[in-house]
């Protein structure tokens, strides 16, 4: 039922402009406002605008918030400074991704974090749950909205309103108390596109001021489906498909994201164990060199017809008009530009492993 789904607050502005809608980890959201290729091909080559106001807010607070959160997440959270965010994952005992998430440090003792739509109350009960430290752990999701705005024009863009210099802002990097057009707003450079641009956090009811504003002055409006398409070309995993609690951030090859070293912390021993001796399963990048697209959880096998793993994401990328995805494979099966099979629809299709990301601006 629409009617149970969650809504951001451009809900109504969709309804109104026609945009195409379904439901996204529970929430009421765009796949396309005109076309996935139009809407991918703007971000590639000029500028789209993407709400994601569906994405959680956690802030954690307290005398004990940082070694609190070193031990929640994978990641090191002393190297947070009140300028740069991290990429991080929060796993279980097993090493498994409970979700990925940015982590920002606002102030001393002081911390945002961005889950992914569908898992905010889900790590926010697990993080609750996790005791012995003085941190309280607050879910403030409906305290902002979000937008981003992607692509090589979305800095022109987004400085036009700003008196803020967004000139030196790089990648992970993020300023607060910045005034755009008026109003008070957070801008992070954590994009999910490969291409250049912002996140802006802002207050809920600015939300459509602000989306307006950059509509108007030359972005275009772009929806979930040319999110996917843009972030599988740019070699980005989805938590859900490519990141699981199943998968772990080793196989999944965002290793950067754990530092097994900086002392205990949830799923440490088994993430260890994998750094050490190798993880078992690996995420990897392939095409499709028949015809077909592959679909998650499609099965992969070898030549000879053993299955070797299976499909977490697919898609036919715009930009390089290649049939592309991830598959988890076996390690010990993987070679760059090695062949072999995927099932699409009981079809035997080929295929090969290719390096990613798929696409580089």
């Amino acid at each position: 039922m629409m009617s149970e789904l969650k809504r951001t607050p451009l809900n109504e502005y969709y309804h109104e402009h026609g945009a195409k809608l379904v439901d996204f980890g529970g929430w009421e959201m765009p796949v396309q406002f005109s076309s996935i290729k139009e809407e991918h091909t703007a971000v590639r080559e000029d500028v789209g605008i993407f709400d994601v106001s569906h994405m959680g807010e956690i802030r954690v607070t307290g005398s004990e918030a940082e070694e609190f959160l070193n031990y929640a997440l994978t990641n090191d959270v002393t190297k947070l400074t009140d300028v740069k965010a991290q990429y991080t994952t929060i796993a279980n005992e097993k090493g498994g991704v409970i979700d990925d998430l940015v982590i920002y440090k606002l102030a001393e003792n002081d911390y945002l974090l961005i889950p992914n739509a569908g898992n905010t109350e889900s790590d926010f009960a697990w993080l609750k749950a996790i005791e012995g430290y003085d941190a309280v752990v607050e879910n403030v999701s409906a305290d902002y909205g979000q937008l981003a705005v992607q692509g090589p024009s979305a800095r022109a863009l987004v400085q036009k309103f700003t008196e803020t210099d967004l000139s030196g802002l790089k990648m992970f990097n993020f300023v607060t108390d910045v005034q755009v057009d008026g109003k008070d707003v957070i801008i992070s450079q954590s994009g999910y596109t490969g291409e250049d641009g912002f996140e802006l956090y802002c207050k809920p009811e600015d939300t459509v001021d602000l989306w307006k504003l950059f509509v108007d002055n030359g972005a275009l409006e772009c929806g979930l489906g040319a999110r996917d398409t843009l972030r599988l070309e740019a070699g980005l995993p989805l938590h859900g498909q490519d990141l699981s609690p199943e998968i772990t951030p080793l196989e999944a090859r965002i290793g950067f994201a754990v530092k097994v070293d900086k002392g205990d912390f949830i799923g440490q021993p088994a993430l260890k164990e994998q750094k050490e001796n190798g993880a078992p399963r690996r995420l990897s990048g392939f095409e499709i060199t028949g015809k077909g697209i592959a679909r998650t959880d499609y099965e992969v096998y070898d030549t000879e017809g053993n299955k070797v793993g299976y499909v977490t994401s697919g898609t036919q990328s715009p930009t390089t008009k290649r049939s592309i995805g991830f598959a988890l494979v076996d390690t010990d099966f993987y070679e760059l530009d090695k062949e072999f099979i995927i099932k699409v629809r009981n079809k035997d299709v080929p295929a090969k492993f290719v390096k990613t990301p798929f696409h580089k601006n």
